[in-house]
């Protein structure tokens, strides 16, 4: 294997880390937020789950805005290699 295949394979895998990486962020992001919202639901006996409802809305609204960062960083590192 020579020195420019060895680099498009490591460009190759830097991109997939960095797409996992985002898809994670999301998921994580979301799990959190209904998770606390869920537990402070349970904590403080609501009966129409509202806090479930908010904290998983705070959660996908910061996955999205993580997708939205790691979408950016990538595009930038991709610009700065050309």
């Amino acid at each position: 294997m020579n020195r420019e295949e060895r680099r498009k394979k490591i460009k190759y895998y830097r991109e997939l880390y960095d797409a996992t990486t985002v898809g994670f962020s999301v998921v994580i992001a979301i799990l959190i937020g209904g998770g606390l919202g869920y537990w402070l639901d349970r904590k403080f006996n609501s009966s129409h789950h509202w806090l479930f409802f908010l904290f998983l809305l705070f959660g996908i609204i910061a996955g999205f805005k993580n997708m939205f960062y790691g979408i950016k960083k990538t595009d930038d590192n991709n610009d700065k290699k050309t």
